[in-house]
């Protein structure tokens, strides 16, 4: 069998290809004609086998296919069936991938009555007389034989960190986005005891929407102790203001009548005046000078 692979020039592909007779025979004679289509390819499986694949026409399984394997053993042998079975196509209707029952349960799927019992192995425990890193699990391991016997493990403490801290009241929430303050300086925030104080605490502000659940000290919210508002007037009011009650009003004199406008006469041009004796006189004179200076 390694000579065939090593020296396989790809006749036995092409002879496992060519047997669609064959596989349609194999396939007719499982499931009846009114159940196999038409062939739609074929896929090798290795150096001596490949499957044929038909459609399927069964009732309730559209988009399946008919997988029929052929192989060849050598040359000189004949091509044989080695199974037919029924497989989903790139287009079938399958059913989701299988998840243990211990992992279907979400948070927030546990109602009233219902149990949920831990792994034996759980991580996120870890038993209460073993030395820890944590000073409050160290406390409590003096309580073994009197108080739990599991206390939360290093793992179990991250765990639900990282979950607090990307979760709804985590600094990345967008009520935490928005506010003006954080819980680390709030008032109404009370640490978790042990490693997790770094970094969580109870929110106790019965306002806030974080009331009663475990917060981020980078969480916030618009009910942080320390907010002072200016409460101002909501109707605008001007910076100078009259009392009408303390102006003196005095009555404005009243105003003296305006006089009638006189009646306007029409001018008369001056008429020509006569001329005088004396200018007679004068120009007689000069007439008789002239004639003189003339003889």
């Amino acid at each position: 069998m390694t000579l065939l692979l090593t020296l396989d020039d790809g006749s036995i592909q092409r002879k496992l290809a060519e047997a669609v007779d064959l596989a349609r025979a194999a396939v007719l004679e499982d499931a009846g004609a009114e159940q196999v289509g038409a062939h739609v390819g074929v896929d090798r499986e290795d150096a001596v086998s490949a499957s044929h694949l038909f459609e399927a026409t069964v009732s309730g399984y559209r988009g399946w296919r008919w997988s029929v394997t052929v192989a060849l053993a050598g040359e000189a042998e004949p091509i044989t069936v080695s199974e037919v079975v029924l497989i989903p196509g790139p287009e079938a209707r399958v059913a989701p991938a299988w998840v243990p029952w211990d992992r279907r349960v979400q948070a927030g799927d546990l109602g009233v009555g219902d149990i949920f019992p831990v792994e034996k192995d759980d991580p996120r425990l870890a038993p209460a007389y073993l030395a820890s890193d944590d000073p409050a699990v160290e406390e409590v391991a003096m309580e073994t034989g009197l108080g739990r016997i599991h206390v939360l493990s290093r793992y179990g403490r991250l765990d639900a960190a990282a979950r607090w801290h990307d979760g709804e009241f985590g600094p990345r929430s967008d009520m935490a986005r928005s506010a003006p303050d954080v819980c680390g300086s709030c008032g109404f925030f009370v640490s978790l005891a042990g490693s997790l104080s770094a970094a969580f605490g109870a929110c106790t502000n019965d306002i806030s929407p974080a009331d009663g659940h475990v917060v981020d000290v980078a969480y916030g919210c618009g009910a942080h102790s320390e907010i002072e508002v200016e409460v101002t007037s909501s109707v605008p009011v001007a910076e100078l203001v009259y009392d009408d009650s303390l102006i003196d009003f005095e009555s404005a004199p009243e105003a003296p009548a305006e006089p009638e406008p006189a009646e306007v006469q029409p001018e008369v041009e001056p008429e020509a005046a006569a001329p005088s004796a004396e200018t007679e006189t004068a120009d007689e004179a000069q007439v008789e000078a002239e004639s003189a200076s003339e003889h």
